[in-house]
């Protein structure tokens, strides 16, 4: 296997310099559309005009045929289309074209002399429905640059949110698809991406990049694996075809500060092309902070995306993507950061932690028409995440009411690997074969000190407190005070507050993956079956090998144009690779055990689970207005992956759950076109039930109790309806709409009152006052709130609310207590499975409206838009304390401006 590794790897290296070297590339994800247009005596006609669209996903482009009267399409996203040819003096030419592989499509065109020819596409609700196995979301370049997006800094993670259902909005960029926590992986042009791509974990690919996005969120095909509850297919934007420059400029000015600049460039030809894009942004709001007032998150990020495609001969080609993007941000501050001090009462300012991120990512691709039924593909790619993890200036400002460590980080996560597959389409077989061999080397250097005075203080008072002043329990006595039983002496020399330095930790591992899978799907009347196989050998901290069968069928109702379809998946589930050593030694370490609050017989090393998952869907066209795509589904994982966080910090690492059990259903509506209107609508249900005990990697965690619980993204029920006009009298100016409602995210940290339940979340919290219910407020592990704390929760006591330097009594009574911003269970009511503590329902409203043509320009445009998010302004929580990332607000209400010229 070392041996097969190194060769591989030294194939992609000698094809990527060679590549380099001679500065020839090409495209490998999207297929082509060519042929020749004639009239009825064979002769060709020259000037047609040709358009291909997709209703559905906005997808629209046109050209005209050559002296020669061919056409050609490049770069098209896997989908069926309606191709539409016209020319003066004769009869429009309309049909249905399916762009489902690499190889190219040919569609020659015969047109009859008739009339005027109407250049109007018409659309049918066959143009509508698509017979596929597995329910996806398309979406064009097209309907995406008009949707108001919340995040400058992860559009693309914004767009996929509000766009696709099944998709659980949380803090800082993150989505949560189909249950599970973050198990999405990207594949850009057929380079697969499975890493973490919040925007505290990663740097995204820049949305001015991106051509066409399809979100599989139905059983994954087998060229697909290791994270696959969404699956993001990418294309990106090309230059070929584009004979004269094309590009913009455009910049913009918001709230909080927030200033943005780029521009993109596309030149080609028949043969060639470059696209080029960059950007920038610079705000003070760049994550979303533990307080609805922004102080302490500013932030910048910088993109550039350059993609180059050749064809060397009609059947070689060449293409390249080439990325860079670098990020530096602050950690949001809470009030409770603001003024920190040490165990004397000296004031040492305020926290002062931040991050930078720097990517780079080079993925060359080469493909081989072996005839005019297969094609063969290449490929190759080096992809960079270096995390850098600032503490504050003076270390023990870093001391927080969930963090006694001041900690520093250097981490990287650097994939190689090369991609190959064959296609094959003929007759009722669309096959594919093909391999993936992935190598991910990661490295953590971690220093970190104790910052907490109480975290290992050697004596206690005469009550049981923590006392300062003392290095060592033999000093306790003299000064008539009690040794701490629990005190820890390796952890004394890296006690920053007793003298100590720092506790310097270096993990570091090879990750090695090889993938192979055959698939076909077979159309034969109006049935489609998807079969494949799949096999992974993982070989990292540990090894797993496993055989992934996957089968879809669907069934096509034409009269009625209706698809019904059912499929199953076998996955592979690969942990997580950031901070995986740290996560999977760290409890074997004296020193980190005891701060990583490692919990007894956890095994420390995380094996790949894995799954078995059932789709059951349909797809129903309402004439040519109207299409409707819903599934429901049921996933069952052993060694269900989650994630835990080393106090208040971006050092976040996989842990292992014995299984999880994800039922739910999605559901997408979408009206292409009415009357200038165009609309969607995405909802869905997922619950995400986990059940312990905590099997593999560090930290402490609840639910070891044996009983099923709510992991803290899941949620009941989300939607987004998205609504766009187009002035009819002015097609360039236009206006759109978003409402966002989420159910709200479990947010178990919240203190309740219940006593029977053996499953209640609330027995820590659970007290009596003058013999009466009362709830104790304290957290999930029973440390008490502070009062800035209580007051991100919203929390009262008889009508008193808290704030940020006024907490509440330490008790209150149950039938007193109340949140503004959190669903409590009533007294008696909470159970961690079937009625946890939530995130108070929200709706969010954003709007758009511009002109891109203000000044009906032709070859030149000014454009303008203003976007604004959270229009009402609404005061709302994503998460409360939660295990993973902690408090976080949704957005203020903001407003941005922007102006353009494309040429």
């Amino acid at each position: 296997m070392r041996t097969l590794g190194r060769a591989i790897l030294l194939c992609a290296f000698v094809f990527l310099s060679s590549t380099i070297l001679t500065h020839v590339f090409a495209q490998s994800n999207s297929g082509s559309v060519s042929g020749t247009v004639t009239d009825a005596t064979g002769a060709v006609v020259p000037g047609a005009s040709v358009t291909i669209e997709n209703p559905v996903s906005g997808y629209s482009r046109s050209t005209t045929t050559d002296n020669t009267g061919r056409f050609q399409f490049t770069n098209v996203p896997f989908n069926p289309y309606h191709l539409t040819t016209s020319k003066q003096g004769f009869d429009t030419s309309a049909q249905d074209v399916d762009v489902s592989s690499v190889v190219p499509v040919t569609a020659n065109i015969n047109l009859k002399v008739g009339e005027a020819a109407v250049t109007t596409v018409v659309v049918t609700g066959e143009d509508l429905v698509e017979n596929d196995t597995t329910m996806h979301t398309d979406i064009d370049r097209g309907l995406f640059q008009k949707l108001p997006l919340e995040s400058q800094s992860s559009s693309v993670s914004s767009l996929v949110t509000l766009a696709s259902p099944g998709v659980a909005a949380d803090s800082n960029g993150l989505f949560h698809g189909m249950g599970d926590h973050a198990s999405n992986s990207f594949s850009v042009d057929g380079q697969p991406i499975t890493d973490q791509q919040s925007k505290v974990f990663s740097n995204q690919i820049p949305a001015d990049s991106v051509q066409s996005l399809e979100v599989i969120d139905g059983a994954p095909p087998a060229e697909y694996g290791d994270k696959t509850s969404l699956v993001i297919k990418v294309t990106t934007r090309s230059g070929q075809g584009l004979k004269k420059p094309t590009g913009s400029i455009n910049t913009s000015y918001g709230t909080f500060g927030s200033v943005t600049g780029g521009f993109d460039l596309g030149y080609g030809g028949d043969n060639w092309g470059n696209f080029i894009s960059a950007d920038g942004l610079n705000t003070s709001r760049f994550l979303d902070p533990p307080e609805f007032k922004v102080f302490h998150a500013k932030g910048n990020e910088e993109n550039i995306f350059d993609r180059v495609d050749y064809n060397l001969t009609q059947a070689d080609s060449l293409h390249l993507n080439l990325n860079y993007t670098r990020s530096w941000f602050q950690t949001p501050n809470a009030y409770d950061n603001l003024n920190v001090f040490d165990q004397f009462g000296n004031s040492l300012g305020e926290t002062d932690q931040k991050s930078k991120i720097e990517t780079y990512n080079i993925a060359p691709t080469y493909t081989r028409l072996i005839s005019n039924s297969s094609v063969f593909n290449f490929g190759g790619y080096v992809r960079k995440d270096a995390y850098n993890y600032y503490p504050s200036g003076n270390l023990l400002a870093d001391l927080g009411p969930i963090q006694s460590e001041s900690i520093k980080q250097q981490r990287s996560l650097l994939n190689t690997g090369a991609h190959t597959d064959i296609s094959y389409v003929k007759g009722i077989h669309n096959a594919k074969v093909g391999a993936v061999y992935e190598q991910t080397f990661l490295r953590e250097h971690n220093s970190l000190g104790i910052v907490n005075p109480d975290t290992n203080a050697p004596c206690l008072d005469i009550n049981g407190n923590p006392l300062n002043g003392f290095t060592d329990p033999s000093q306790c006595a003299a000064a008539g005070d009690t040794p701490n039983p629990n005190f820890n002496p390796t952890l004394l020399p890296y006690d920053l507050t007793r003298g100590g330095s720092n506790y310097l930790f270096f993990g570091h591992t090879d990750v090695k993956e090889l993938s192979m899978y055959a698939e076909d799907q077979i159309k034969t009347g109006n049935w489609l079956f998807n079969v494949g196989i799949r096999g992974d050998l993982y070989n990292g901290l540990v090894r797993e090998r496993q055989a992934e069968p996957r089968l879809g069928i669907a069934y096509s109702i034409k009269p009625s144009n209706t698809v019904l379809r059912v499929s199953y998946a076998r996955t592979l589930e690969t942990p997580f690779n950031e901070n995986l050593v740290l996560s999977s030694t760290g409890c074997g370490d004296p020193v980190l055990s005891p701060i990583l609050l490692c919990t007894p017989g956890v095994s420390g090393r995380l094996n790949p689970g894995f799954r078995n998952e059932f789709h059951a869907g349909f797809q129903q066209a309402f004439g040519k207005y109207a299409v409707i795509s819903g599934e429901y589904i049921w996933k069952y994982t052993h060694n269900a992956f989650d994630f835990s966080i080393l106090g208040n910090t971006p050092i976040f690492f996989p842990i292992d759950w014995h299984n999880s059990k994800i039922p739910g259903f999605t559901l997408r509506a979408d009206v292409p076109n009415f009357h200038n209107i165009s609309a969607f609508v995405v909802m869905s249900s997922v619950a995400a039930r986990f059940f312990p005990p905590q099997i593999a990697g560090a930290g402490a965690t609840v639910g070891q109790s044996g009983f099923p619980f709510r992991i803290d993204h899941d949620e009941r029920y989300n939607e987004t309806t998205h609504i766009q006009y187009q002035m009819p009298f002015r097609k360039s100016t236009w206006y759109s709409f978003n409402w966002r409602y989420d159910s709200g995210l479990v947010a178990g940290n919240a203190p309740c009152y219940g006593l029977t339940d053996p499953n209640s979340p609330c027995l820590l919290s659970s007290t009596q006052l003058n013999g009466q219910p009362a709830i104790k407020l304290v957290n999930a592990f029973g440390a008490p709130l502070t009062g800035d704390q209580e007051f991100q929760a919203g929390f009262a006591c008889n009508g008193v609310k808290a704030t940020p330097y006024s907490p509440l009594p330490g008790v209150c009574l149950a039938s007193q207590f109340s949140s503004s911003l959190i669903s409590i269970p009533a007294p008696g009511t909470g159970n961690n499975d079937t009625n946890p503590q939530r995130i108070q329902p929200r709706s969010l409203f954003d709007m758009a409206m511009g002109d891109d043509n203000i000044f009906s320009g032709d070859r030149y445009r000014w454009g303008a838009r203003v976007t604004a998010v959270n229009v009402t302004n609404k005061y709302a929580l994503y998460n409360f304390l939660s295990t993973f990332s902690g408090t976080h607000y949704v957005t203020p209400r903001a407003i941005t401006g922007q102006i353009s010229f494309s040429f």
